[in-house]
């Protein structure tokens, strides 16, 4: 017959280390919030940069949806703040619910990523 030959040691050890995985997963996903805005935008270019924008720590992930306009993000509310998020995208040149665009950057971007302005 096949014995692995486990002591007792080796159970503990294995049980403390999925005890601790378990208890690194629950606090890490304890303050992940995730929130969906209006981000105004064109083309795949405009959805690259947006995202790009938001590769910062605290934010587990961002997508935007080109025909919608709009984002969704799922962060660390402990890390980030959804303001600090929507500066993020309006430094990169674009208009969010809550904020409009850095002009300069706007300007910078590419013509077919200069969208028509919200008032």
């Amino acid at each position: 017959m096949f014995k692995l030959g486990f002591t007792m040691k080796n159970y503990l050890t294995i049980a403390l280390a999925v005890l601790f995985l378990a208890a690194c997963n629950g606090t890490s996903t304890t303050h992940l919030k995730s929130e969906t805005f209006k981000v105004w935008g064109n083309c795949g270019m405009c959805k690259k940069t947006i995202e790009k924008s938001l590769k910062v720590s605290g934010i587990a992930d961002a997508d935007w949806n080109k025909d919608t306009k709009i984002m969704t993000v799922s962060f660390d509310s402990t890390a980030i703040s959804l303001d600090q998020i929507q500066k993020n995208i309006a430094a990169a040149g674009y208009d969010t619910e809550q904020l409009r665009g850095d002009d300069a950057a706007y300007a910078n971007l590419h013509s077919c990523c200069q969208y028509e302005r919200k008032e």
